[in-house]
């Protein structure tokens, strides 16, 4: 590429550019600055005291800021898993379903599908709160339509962190769906027909052409899940706060607990480096199975 075609690029990208350095990039710099400190929130940066390790050295000691942080580490990873692992399988069925030209109303499926994603959180969140109420809520009536008992949901600790599962499965499943959608047009009709003529069965061709000429599309889908898990917040602030006894007290409201309502905000930064980090190592994890299995 000349120079002079370098310059009207460079110029063009700039203000893109700008913008990530100043709204991410500089951001995590600072954030990763802040987590070798001692700072509280309600004092300016210059008060910031430098401490080395010692905040890392907390949230995986065996003092109670330690317990918190583990506990809500060990939550926001039960919740990724659990998501991820409805939100993948669920989505490529549904896309099945919607692409097959034979259904009537596919489009129609399509948009309310994807209407669910459209939805903000914070809405989504309060719908589900009434529809887990143990005495009016309808998930517990039609329970009691098939001879079941109310279930607890949001007010026990074995059920509540899976309350919150499902409620995220509802909201996220259209757009993956639509991802599926996407990736099934890209797989030629020819290999189908090809597969018919060899005497291949419905299930075969799942296994034998689309499973496999999905892998980058699910791929992609499994590093948008694992991001858009990591990053849940609004369920928790607005139903159940963390509880009952800490079972949904995920990192993102942990670190928000502990940065803005304790003041604490060496301490929040390092819980957020070692989230990112975390993400970081899972995205890099994923690539290199997918890698590996295009291999073999």
């Amino acid at each position: 590429m000349n120079r002079t075609a370098k310059g009207p690029i460079g110029l063009m990208l700039a203000p893109a550019v700008g913008l990530i350095g100043v709204f991410i990039v500089i951001p995590m710099a600072l954030t990763v600055w802040l987590s070798f400190h001692d700072w509280s929130t309600q004092t300016g940066f210059a008060t910031a005291r430098f401490v080395g390790l010692r905040n890392y050295h907390d949230i995986f000691g065996p003092i109670s800021v330690g317990r918190d942080f583990k506990r809500a580490f060990s939550n926001t990873a039960v919740y990724t898993a659990l998501s991820v692992a409805i939100i993948l399988p669920l989505s490529v069925l549904l896309g099945l379903l919607v692409y097959q030209r034979r259904v009537a109303g596919g489009n129609v499926l399509r948009a309310i599908l994807f209407s669910t994603y459209m939805v903000p959180m914070i809405a989504v969140a309060l719908v589900w709160s009434k529809l887990y109420s143990p005495s009016e809520g309808p998930i517990n009536q039609m329970l009691g339509w098939v001879g079941l008992g109310p279930q607890p949901w949001l007010s026990s600790p074995d059920t509540a962190l899976l309350s919150i599962v499902f409620l995220n499965v509802w909201q996220q499943v259209g757009y993956f769906t639509v991802l599926v959608i996407a990736g099934l047009t890209q797989i030629p009709t020819a290999l189908y027909e090809a597969a018919r003529i060899d005497g291949a069965n419905r299930l075969q061709e799942f296994f034998g052409i689309t499973l496999p000429l999905l892998k980058r599309t699910l791929l992609f889908s499994a590093v948008i899940a694992v991001i858009n898990a990591v990053q849940v917040f609004e369920p928790v602030a607005l139903i159940t706060q963390g509880g009952p006894a800490g079972s949904t007290n995920v990192l993102t409201y942990h670190i928000r607990r502990v940065g803005i309502e304790r003041a604490q905000g060496g301490l929040g930064s390092a819980m957020a480096v070692m989230l990112m980090l975390s993400l970081i190592v899972v995205i890099v994890v994923l690539f290199a199975f997918a890698r590996r299995r295009d291999e073999e």
